[in-house]
């Protein structure tokens, strides 16, 4: 039976909880060079302005605007310097080499889904991949050993431009569809949990506007504890106001939602 619909996934933020190892490999960092250790929160703010996919480049960002700010008598590092740093903290050991190896805040991570929902959406007749701004070896990390997905359908970091820039969606998507992209292939979904990955689906559609995209998007994981509900509704709004379809209160909805979604179209 032919699919009803794609699902593609972002990694960071909803297959893996990233509040004790990306991010905190971001406030490490900036930390290291400029004397300043950013807040979560912090965190989330610049990420909603929907440019800074990349957490090399971020980190490298915000260790500018607080120099700058703060009239700093110092230098930005290099962006080479800076991603050794960043993935000596990450990583704690060369992400080339064996997973058992590393001894980073890569081991802090916490899966956010089982493998049961991807049998499911097979299941279903939903067919998915993964698009990440993710290093590869981090992204198969989670998917190939955590997740115990095997070869799973993966777009990660140097494999396309970084999101906002549709051009792995596109690629993953078309690749899935085994067919050219247009008004006869299934609706193509994408969650996650970015500004950049909303808008990433919005390039799509410029793309190709007779393909149908519809843009899920999740609040990360830190910001749904009961005590920041107030910090979520408004992450979400900023997520809403940025061209989401649709905001999931959890990654539990995630089926249900899909199923419906593609089966009422």
């Amino acid at each position: 039976m032919d699919n009803i619909g794609f699902l593609l996934f972002d990694i960071d933020g909803v297959i893996r909880d990233v509040a004790n190892s990306y991010r905190l490999a971001i406030q490490e960092t900036v930390k290291k060079f400029c004397g300043w250790k950013p807040s979560i929160l912090d965190i989330d703010s610049i990420k909603s302005e929907g440019g800074w996919n990349n957490d090399w480049d971020l980190s490298l960002e915000m260790i500018n605007r607080y120099i700058k700010k703060n009239h700093l008598p110092i230098s930005a590092p290099t962006r080479k310097n800076l991603i050794e740093s960043f993935d000596h903290f990450y990583f704690g050991g060369d992400p080339k080499q064996d997973s058992s190896q590393w001894s980073g805040f890569i081991q802090n991570e916490q899966l956010l889904v089982n493998k049961n929902l991807f049998h499911e959406l097979s299941q279903q007749n939903i067919g998915w991949g993964f698009v990440s701004g993710a290093e590869l070896s981090s992204a198969k990390f989670v998917l190939e050993q955590k997740l115990d997905l095997i070869s799973p359908p993966l777009i990660a970091m140097g494999d396309a431009p970084d999101k906002p820039d549709p051009s792995g969606f596109i690629s993953l998507a078309t690749k899935l569809s085994r067919s050219p992209l247009g008004d006869l292939t299934p609706p193509i979904a994408y969650i996650g949990d970015t500004v950049a990955d909303v808008k990433t689906v919005l390039n799509a559609r410029i793309k190709i506007p007779e393909q149908e995209f519809i843009s899920l998007a999740i609040a990360p994981p830190h910001l749904h504890d009961f005590s920041r509900k107030k910090l979520r509704v408004q992450y979400e709004m900023k997520l809403k106001e940025a061209g989401a379809d649709l905001i999931l209160k959890s990654m539990s909805d995630l089926i249900n939602v899909v199923s419906k979604l593609f089966r009422n179209k």
